[in-house]
């Protein structure tokens, strides 16, 4: 089944997140690999492409897990998460209609 991680960031943690960044595209690429990743990507924090300074508010990736648990694991491990990036992971069941 697929699920949505919609994670928060902390405020100010532009820094923490740039150090974690190569980790953090290192377990979304497995799931690329694997054929799991439907899509992933950041909040920018302002209206614009490259927010720079501003940074991001938040990110947001749908991958398939065999189960709710799974992927609430899977959350738990980001190096997001222990990089003190993200203040918050919801991790909800989604399901794809479109396209």
């Amino acid at each position: 089944m697929l699920y949505a991680f919609i994670s928060e960031d902390v405020a100010g943690s532009l820094e923490k997140r740039l150090a974690a960044r190569p980790q953090h595209l290192q377990r979304l690429r497995q799931l690329q690999d694997q054929g799991r990743l439907v899509l992933a990507g950041p909040h920018p924090a302002i209206d614009c492409e490259d927010p720079g300074d501003d940074g991001f508010s938040g990110s947001l990736v749908v991958a398939e897990f065999a189960s709710l648990e799974e992927a609430r694991a899977w959350a738990d491990e980001d190096p997001y998460v222990k990089a003190g990036v993200y203040a918050t992971t919801l991790v909800k069941p989604f399901r794809k209609v479109l396209p």
